[in-house]
């Protein structure tokens, strides 16, 4: 791959005129300098965030869910939202990491470990949800299906929450594993530059990595086997997490467009998640020079392909609401637009659909600030769809006598809160302990993506090189 053709529009994916070393250098240093004082308050503010979330998480164990808003009406609300939203967050990485590498799309390099690393996280914000939102949580071991002593007892096969234990457990495990593989010659990396205790550390992360051809052919086996693995994940998690509501036969959510519209959506909400993070990341660790323009604009253009596929299913939903002929389909999508929720349907319309029609304009795909603004902006959307789907259809039933509104209370919002807290106490401390950019990455790209080989540069480059050649040959001569 190493020895590929470039095309000679394509722009420089690495620039500052980079040498290996280098890269070493500019990646490393952020886990050996101490941390900044920008870092301390972000992290101590985070930290705060996460301690407020587990005190709301500890008083809705000792008090019971009656501390929440839900009732019987609406049974699914704050929680569930938040479950799909995180799920949603965490399929960046697994689709940055699997699917764009086995399309050797080289513009993954600069993103993927913060993407994949996301992923983790994300997923483990997630999975507090339904946990909690069972309310006896020290029984929540009866999901798993294992031979037990409580006879009847059995785990129900056909509850989507099962299914969901099953999604989740798979994904986090297969992304765990495949962000670790990666992170095995970057450790090493560190390793040779550490001494004393903390070289001993990153010793036993990287294995005894030694950079031999054997290790680097067994490490890209493994990466290609965990990518192809990864792949059918990126679809199956959010279409399992999509039958949640799907297979029910309430109006709004028995529909077979759920599964693609979910996976669009959670691509949509994932890469929105990755370009926030990495526009503060390149900003902070300095590394505007690895995480270029050209990242943030192939990322803008995904965010523009799957926002249009999730307007198009919001579109579709409407059309075959009113082609069906039934009347409780009909009403469900009136009362979404129309009922007490109007405001959370209309921003999610303008959030998701309307927003990212901006990044058609080239010259705001490559704007760093529209970028960040822009990203906030779908993720508010894609929590708004969530909460659409959920709350708005749950609120009015077939009969009007059991017709309620639901309002979040201070312990939901908290816990929300809280993993929020918990998502970016986890990623500084990754940010912290292992490159936020894939050295072994960067490196393999470097003479298909460094300023001196291709862009502008590249010509004088070779001009250069082929000069101080003719010179040479003129001299021997």
């Amino acid at each position: 791959m190493s020895g590929g053709v470039v095309a000679p529009v394509r722009r420089p994916l690495i620039e500052g005129n980079k040498t290996y070393h280098q890269i070493t250098e500019d990646l490393c240093s952020p886990t050996e300098k101490s941390p900044n004082r920008a870092w301390i308050i972000a992290f101590i503010v985070a930290v705060s965030v996460l301690a407020f979330g587990l005190f709301c998480i500890c008083w809705t164990i000792w008090m019971g869910i009656g501390s929440w808003g839900s009732n019987r009406t609406i049974g699914w609300a704050y929680d569930i939202t938040n479950f799909v939203w995180w799920i949603g967050i965490g399929h960046a990485g697994t689709l940055i990491s699997a699917i764009l590498m086995l399309f050797r799309q080289r513009w993954r390099t600069g993103v993927n470990r913060a993407a994949e690393a996301m992923t983790i996280f994300a997923v483990i914000c997630a999975a507090l949800f339904p946990v909690i939102h069972v309310g006896r949580v020290w029984i929540v071991f009866y999901f798993l299906p294992y031979p037990n002593t409580r006879g009847s007892l059995w785990p129900n096969f056909n509850s989507p929450l099962l299914w969901d234990v099953f999604a989740i457990s798979t994904y986090f495990s297969v992304s765990l594993l495949f962000w670790y593989t990666g992170l095995v010659p970057d450790f090493a990396s560190i390793r040779n530059r550490a001494s004393g205790l903390r070289k001993k550390i990153y010793n036993s992360l990287s294995f005894g990595w030694t950079g031999s051809a054997k290790h680097w052919q067994r490490w890209e086996s493994l990466s290609l086997v965990l990518a192809g693995l990864s792949t059918p994940l990126v679809l199956s998690v959010h279409t399992i997490v999509s039958f949640d509501f799907a297979t029910s036969v309430i109006p709004g959510w028995h529909t077979t467009i759920f599964p693609p519209y979910f996976v669009a959506g959670a691509i949509f909400s994932g890469f929105a998640m990755v370009q926030t993070l990495m526009v503060i990341t390149r900003k902070v660790l300095n590394l505007q020079e690895y995480i270029t323009i050209e990242h943030i604009e192939s990322m803008n253009k995904v965010i523009l392909v799957t926002g249009t596929i999730v307007g198009v299913a919001y579109l579709t939903e409407l059309f075959i609401a009113w082609y069906s002929g039934y009347v409780y389909e009909q009403f469900a999508f009136f009362n979404r637009a129309m009922g007490v929720y109007w405001w959370s349907y209309f921003g999610m319309m303008a959030c998701n659909v309307i927003s990212p029609q901006i990044f058609w304009v080239k010259k705001f795909r490559r704007s760093v600030f529209v970028t960040f603004f822009m990203s906030i902006f779908v993720n508010i959307g894609m929590w708004f769809e969530r909460f659409v789907i959920i709350a708005t259809t749950l609120a009015r039933d077939y009969l009007p006598s059991s017709w309620s509104y639901y309002r979040p209370t201070w312990v939901e919002i908290g816990i929300f809160i809280g993993t929020i807290g918990l998502f970016f106490t986890l990623y500084m401390i990754f940010t912290r302990v292992a490159p936020v950019v894939a050295i072994a990455e960067v490196k393999h790209i470097l003479k298909l993506g460094g300023d001196q080989y291709i862009g502008e540069n590249a010509h004088h480059h070779h001009h250069e090189s082929r000069s101080a050649a003719h010179h040479n040959h003129s001299e021997h001569h």
